[in-house]
Parts: structure tokens; sequence; C-alpha cells
């Protein structure tokens, strides 16, 4: 397991430590200093998640970013938790015409240190979770054990092989899955909602297959595991640091109609519990 880097800002003073990260992808609660102004702010909508009973349980978060999920297992009272991410930029599912350019950019603005805000957040919280510095593709037993339980949130779509790295998620988990995945909100909608996936890969957005509702459940059963329950579709807010939606009338159309499908403004989703099995 990796050891969090010394920052060089001390837990006295967590307002400083939370300033000096150069960019938050969650907003998470740090007491008393207040929240980090994350892009992303899952607080709203993380009980509306199908979530498994993790209590006493050994669990994995995979593609953990700055940890909001990780952390959210140790809340509910996981007994271990194991969070894996990359630690380079240039280990991202590059578009092939952006391979070059994207690593370069996220170096040159947030600093080669990808997973500041998480060690940051872990000393801040004084968190036991453990990290390893691996990709989802690179997720073995004989490497990291098994898990009770796999929590894997809003990866799938910035995957080139998102049922590859579901097959090593699947060699992991010993107990269930909780899957969420960005969704097509306009193609979840309707009478038949069959299962769907819309391919992207060239807007520069590390954006590869974004299905719609019935495609994510699809993709899981795919990949091999059964089903035990769904979430109502739901949108992540936008943390304070996201950029401001244009006002042009098709982006509000857009926010008014996330509003009324899924209940608030963001980016849609829905969330998938499941468990090895035989696919239906």
């Amino acid at each position: 397991m990796s050891a969090a880097p010394d920052s060089g800002v001390t837990e006295s003073d967590p307002a400083a430590a939370i300033a000096s990260v150069s960019r938050w992808y969650h907003c998470i609660d740090i007491p008393p200093a207040g929240s980090t102004p994350g892009l992303f702010d899952l607080r709203p909508v993380v009980d509306r998640l199908p979530w498994p009973d993790v209590r006493g349980r050994r669990c994995l978060d995979v593609g953990t970013a700055d940890g909001f999920l990780a952390f959210e297992l140790e809340r509910r009272g996981a007994a271990q938790v194991m969070a894996v991410d990359i630690t380079t930029h240039e280990r991202w599912d590059w578009e092939p015409h952006v391979a070059e350019r994207g690593p370069e950019y996220l170096n040159a603005v947030f600093g080669p240190d990808v997973r500041g805000g998480f060690h940051t957040a872990h000393r801040l919280l004084g968190s036991t979770v453990q990290f390893a510095p691996l990709s989802v593709y690179d997720l073995d037993p004989a490497t990291v054990g098994t898990f009770d339980v796999v929590v894997c949130g809003s990866l799938l779509l910035h995957l080139r092989e998102p049922l590859r790295a579901l097959a090593a998620i699947r060699a992991v988990c010993d107990g269930q899955l909780l899957c969420t995945n960005q969704i097509d909100l306009e193609r979840s909608i309707g009478p038949r909602r069959a299962p769907l996936v819309r391919i992207d890969g060239t807007s520069g957005a590390t954006q590869w297959w974004i299905p719609n509702a019935a495609g994510h459940v699809q993709m899981i059963r795919a990949a091999g595991f059964t089903i035990e329950r769904r979430s109502p579709l739901y949108s992540i807010p936008f943390g304070p640091a996201h950029p401001a939606r244009a006002r042009a009338p098709r982006s509000v159309l857009r926010g008014l109609a996330e509003r009324v499908l899924t209940g608030n403004p963001g980016v849609p989703h829905a969330a998938v519990l499941a468990r090895p099995g035989n696919g239906h």
C-alpha cells in the first residue's frame, strides 16, 4: 500500500490543508473546516444509492478519486476499506487525438499529485482507508485479495474497455457490487427502454461509453453479475469548482429535464446492486 505524501500542511490548520490541494473532485465534509470545493457533490444523493449492509465487511472502492465513497463505506461501518485508483495522468484511457496533450494539460493545471485530495482528506478525517495505486484493469485476487462489497462509482464511462474492467471487479468480488454510472437520460425514459449505449471517444472529455439506464444494467449482466436492486434515476449535483452551466436555451431545457426526471439538475446517473452470478 502507498503511504500518503507529506503535503507540508499540518492538520492543525485544516482550512489551509484543503486550500493547498490544486483541484478537488469531490465535495467532502471535513469538520471544523467545512467542506472541500469539489467539482461534484455526492452528498445530497448518496442515500439514494441501493447500498448493501457493509457493517463488519471488507470493502473496495474502485476509482476512488478524492475518496468520497471510500470514506462513506468507512462511515457506514465497514471493517476494512481499500481504495484504488491510478496515480498519474498518463494512465487515463485517453482518446487518441488528445493522448499527448491531455496529460500535459492536467500536469500543468493540476500538478502531478493526482491523489493529493484523497491523501489530504484521509489525514484530516483520521481515516483508516488503505490506498493502493492500481487501475481497475489490474485488480487481481492474488494481489489485493477478495472483498465482501465492491463499489465502482462513475468510472465505466471513462474506460475504453468497461467489460474488461467489470471482469476484473468480478474476480475480486465475493459478495456484492454497487455500480453507478452516468446515463443517457433521454434514452432512459419511455415505455420500452431497450438497453442502448452511446459511444463517444472523440469529444476530449475521456468519455467512451454512455449507456441508458437499461444499458448500464445489461453491461453488469454481461460481465456475469446478477442484479439485486436498482436505484431510481438521480443526478449528481455540480460542486463549487465546476464551471457554471451555460444559459443557452438547450442547457436550460436540459437542466429542467434533469430536475423533473431525476429530482435535481446535475449529471444523470443510475446505480445497480448486483452479485456474481449467472448474469440474470
